[in-house]
Parts: C-alpha cells; sequence; structure tokens
C-alpha cells in the first residue's frame, strides 16, 4: 500500500508533551460522542429486535452489563475514526486545532498497519499510567512508545497565515 506525501512538507519541530496532551483532550471529547453515538445505534438495533419490553427487562437483569458485541463496536469504532485521520491526512479534528501531525520521516501519511500499531500500543501506554506518554520526555526525539513502535513521528506544524 502506497502513502502519500502530507501537506505542508518540511522538517518540522517535533510536538511537545503539552501540545500533544491538549490535542488528545479535545479528540477525546470527540471520541466520547461517537462511542456514545455508536452505542445509541447499537441500542436501538436491540430494540428492534427484542422489543422495547425485552430489551428494558435485558437492561434491568443486567444482561446488557459488559456486553461484548457492543465493546467490539466501540472498538472499532474508535480505531476507524483515528486511523482514517492519520492514514488520510496525518492529523485527527484535535490534531489539527493544536497544530500536531502524525507522519513518517519522510513526511508521508502512515499506512493502515502504522495507524493499528499507534492505537494499539497507545491504549497500552494509557493503561501503563500515562508512561508510555510521558516516555517523550526522556527520547530526544520526544517519541512516545506508540510513535517508537510505529514507525512514525509527531511533529509540530507552523501555523498558517
Amino acid at each position: 500500500m502506497s502513502t502519500h506525501l502530507l501537506r505542508p512538507q518540511g522538517q518540522f519541530p517535533y510536538a511537545g508533551l503539552p501540545r500533544r496532551l491538549a490535542a488528545m483532550a479535545y479528540d477525546a471529547l470527540l471520541s466520547l460522542a461517537l462511542l456514545m453515538v455508536v452505542t445509541f445505534a447499537y441500542l436501538m438495533c436491540l430494540k428492534l429486535i427484542y422489543g422495547e419490553a425485552q430489551l428494558k427487562a435485558m437492561s434491568e437483569a443486567g444482561a446488557l452489563n459488559g456486553d461484548p458485541l457492543l465493546s467490539t463496536l466501540l472498538l472499532f469504532s474508535l480505531f476507524a475514526f483515528f486511523a482514517k485521520f492519520w492514514t488520510h491526512n496525518g492529523q485527527t479534528l484535535g490534531m489539527q486545532v493544536w497544530g500536531v501531525r502524525v507522519q513518517n520521516a519522510d513526511g508521508s501519511a502512515i499506512d493502515l498497519w502504522q495507524a493499528l500499531l499507534r492505537f494499539l500500543l497507545a491504549i497500552i501506554s494509557f493503561l501503563c499510567f500515562g508512561l508510555g506518554f510521558f516516555w517523550m520526555l526522556v527520547d530526544k526525539q520526544k517519541r512516545s512508545w506508540h510513535d517508537i513502535y510505529s514507525g512514525s513521528c509527531t511533529v509540530q506544524l507552523p501555523k498558517t497565515k
């Protein structure tokens, strides 16, 4: 799968932790909204299948708690959200606001495999109390675990006029 060069091109400084955290906070709000919409759609489908009365009974009995199908749908939805933005223009909406971009060292967009590695390692980094994110404070190239493992880098773009 060929990757395309991202615009603008050039040598950009690596993005620092505060800017990356700000973009993550913005994207967390968007992700939460996405998860709410997917959950709503899933529950509406269940309502069509089982009917309102049986769905309410299932809910009260706890049968919907930890639903593996819903969990899988939510995980895939989140991955699709991040992968689409990372592989097309290198930026999620939060990254666009804060002028941060994910790219390969040559300035090209990351591919789907790299996006999957970034996504999974970011989850692991978060579960390790953020250690994978704070790793960039000791790395000379300001790389987090998911940057290192996926072979990508996160840069700060210049402000546009």
